[in-house]
């Protein structure tokens, strides 16, 4: 596979890849909401509902992906909540004309509540049992979460995308600078553990049950606040509450160490910043002009800057802390 997309993949070899898992589809597939991979729904002869993910060609490495397999399997192997991809006959990843895709069994749900503070404190503590797997020991194949890529990697590919209008091009570049200058000065990371990496509210799913966590596509090494401060929001207060609500659960499993909030806005200047990056880089995949039509416009970048200004201040606030400042 010497493409970075999915131009080569029709229904026939997806059906054709998961019958030579030994599966028989008996029904169509259900396109699901994922823009990185392609996700479908389908059920067997006996009425049994899957869903397969594809893995976008040259992305992750076999060996990155399947350490995201054994993390998966570790979680579940504890009784985490967690959809873990299925084995079928001792194997989870599976290749067919040059993709790598994985099986899993369907589950439901609904997004969580971010305002709710009772799922808030739910989270927490299963945040802190799954943090508390993941502190066992280190991935050796997944990458970490560092500036290096997630800030200066990413503003050379915005500047090589030649996307920002060129009436734009200074102030939008000068103020991003800025912000990446500070936000790489102040990501100092004192501990990184195993992460789910990518936990907002829509790879969490809930049930009369409680959550349960979905798709550790992003898994990787990193500070144990990354997982947790993407279900902060609102103002400076909310989010206080919440914090305090979320880790009342999560130290009774696992001992979160506060030295790690004033990494929250670099942290969040990683994700802005990469998200950028992102959409220019994965503009030539068809998918993306279809799904993001506002993307690539002049007014996108003059939001940008804006969006940027705020995070600017964001970055010279106090930290978050449950003490007084």
């Amino acid at each position: 596979m010497s493409v970075f997309d999915f131009t080569s993949l029709s229904p026939d070899l997806i059906l054709d890849g998961l019958e030579s898992t030994g599966l028989t589809v008996d029904s169509g597939l259900l396109a699901l909401n994922s823009y990185e991979n392609r996700v479908y729904q389908f059920h067997d002869m006996d009425k049994t509902k899957y869903v397969t993910k594809f893995y976008r060609p040259q992305r992750w490495t076999e060996a990155q992906i399947r350490e995201e397999h054994k993390f998966s399997f570790e979680l579940d192997k504890s009784e985490l909540p967690l959809v873990a991809p299925l084995k079928i006959d001792g194997e989870s990843l599976f290749s067919y004309e040059g993709y790598h895709f994985a099986i899993f069994p369907c589950r439901g749900g609904r997004i969580f509540e971010v305002d709710n503070l009772d799922q808030l404190e739910w989270m927490g503590r299963f945040l802190g049992r799954i943090h508390a797997v993941a502190a066992k020991k280190d991935f050796t194949e997944r990458p970490t979460f560092n500036s290096e890529e997630m800030l200066q990697q990413a503003q050379l590919i915005i500047e090589k995308s030649n996307f920002v209008p060129a009436s734009l091009t200074l102030p939008f570049f000068t103020i991003l600078e800025q912000v990446i200058t500070i936000a790489s000065q102040q990501y100092q990371p004192k501990s990184q553990i195993r992460l789910h990496g990518d936990c907002h509210a829509g790879n969490i799913l809930w049930t009369d049950k409680g959550p349960h966590f979905v798709d550790l596509d992003d898994c990787r090494m990193g500070p144990a606040v990354q997982d947790i401060w993407m279900m902060l929001s609102g103002d400076r207060q909310q989010q206080l509450l919440q914090l305090d609500t979320i880790l009342t659960g999560y130290d009774e499993f696992h001992r979160f160490e506060t030295n790690q909030l004033p990494l929250i806005e670099s942290l969040r200047t990683m994700r802005v910043v990469n998200y950028m990056a992102w959409l220019c880089k994965r503009w030539q995949d068809p998918a993306f002009p279809h799904n993001f039509p506002w993307f690539n416009t002049e007014k996108y970048w003059e939001q940008q800057i804006l969006m940027l200004k705020e995070q600017m201040s964001a970055l010279q606030q106090p930290p978050l802390s449950l003490l007084p400042y």
